[in-house]
């Protein structure tokens, strides 16, 4: 990992909403680290990226920031319904899936955005309710994205935005079929 922890580069010169910024400034972050400054142009273009960093570095917030402006930038479908996600984030485990809920929550919430978690172990029926009743942002594991895909709580037709976080963690557990 580099020496220098922040790059040069600040979040506001990126051209993101207001409201974004706000959620970044209340989260404490001025200036990019050096994975932020180098994926967040390739990504708010709309570009697909694939990032390595040390845990700790933003990554995360990277990716979430890319998600939100897109999000904003693309409204939905006149016609979508609430149980049709507009971006689908995979973690490998619970506790990557709570942690990525956890870090948008305050990046967003100036944003008009239904974000819910969805991860085995805990509260099937109350997961179940927060997607139909409306998500526009669905984190979870793929254990519980695939069962509640297999019994149609929610479907793919409108997903805008798809983000694989640890996805080799994910092949390494056996799915990397169903993220096919």
């Amino acid at each position: 990992m580099t020496e220098k922890h922040l790059t040069d580069t600040r979040f506001d010169s990126f051209g993101l909403s207001d409201q974004i910024i706000a959620g970044v400034r209340d989260a404490g972050f001025e200036y990019c680290t050096p994975i932020q400054a180098g994926t967040l142009p390739v990504a708010l273009k709309g570009q697909d990226v694939a990032g390595q960093a040390q845990t700790g570095t933003g990554k995360t917030a990277a990716f979430l920031l890319a998600t939100l402006h897109h999000l904003e930038q693309h409204p939905p479908a006149a016609d979508r319904k609430p149980n049709q996600p507009r971006a689908l984030m995979l973690a490998p485990t619970r506790e990557l899936a709570v942690q990525i809920h956890k870090d948008t929550l305050p990046l967003a919430k100036g944003c008009d955005f239904k974000i819910h978690a969805v991860y085995g172990g805990t509260g099937y029926d109350q997961q179940r309710n927060n997607i139909t009743e409306g998500v526009d942002i669905l984190i979870g594991t793929p254990g519980r994205l695939i069962e509640a895909f297999k019994q149609h709580v929610y479907d793919l037709k409108e997903i805008q935005a798809m983000v694989l976080d640890e996805a080799e963690r994910m092949f390494d557990l056996g799915f990397i079929d169903d993220i096919r």
